[in-house]
């Protein structure tokens, strides 16, 4: 655990079961890390598949505050996927639950195990608008505001939910 707490934002996403249900607890269980406050959730977005198949994902993001370091808030946040069922049978399978870390503070890293800020964070509508909608000031690090990156992404399909 770190002494001080950092804010970092997570992706969330699902298309396999009752995504919507799966959100819901993925919610919860994020608020109930250790060392860990959920601070704000984006509105639920259902999209189309990006390099995938299947149905369409619901995707959210949402603000923590958390004393975990980064590798051990990623290990959390994997726990919380397997207890929801996550498989990773092949590259961008579908899913019952996928959580990415997004940014960790203005930290950049880049191991085996952790990439911050997520390696393709700036490429996808359905983390850019989420982001968005809770961050509007937020900085990339290494490619700048959130505004910025937004019109690169404006041709793919994203849908808000009613609450």
């Amino acid at each position: 655990m770190r002494p001080s707490s950092e804010t970092a934002f997570v992706a969330l996403g699902a298309n396999l079961g009752d995504a919507r249900a799966t959100l819901d607890a993925a919610f919860v269980a994020l608020a109930c890390l250790p060392g860990t406050a959920l601070r704000a959730a984006s509105s639920i977005y259902r999209t189309a598949p990006i390099d995938s198949s299947g149905p369409d994902y619901l995707n959210a993001v949402v603000r923590l505050d958390t004393r975990l370091a980064p590798r051990a808030l990623l290990g959390a946040l994997q726990r919380i996927e397997r207890a929801h069922g996550r498989e990773r049978p092949y590259r961008n399978a579908p899913r019952t639950l996928d959580l990415d870390l997004l940014l960790y503070g203005d930290r950049r890293i880049a191991t085996k195990a952790l990439t911050l800020p997520h390696p393709r964070l700036h490429e996808r509508a359905f983390v850019l608008r989420p982001l968005a909608e809770i961050a509007p000031l937020a900085l990339v690090p290494g490619l700048g505001p959130i505004a910025d990156l937004l019109p690169r992404v404006a041709a793919q399909r994203i849908d808000k939910l009613p609450a």
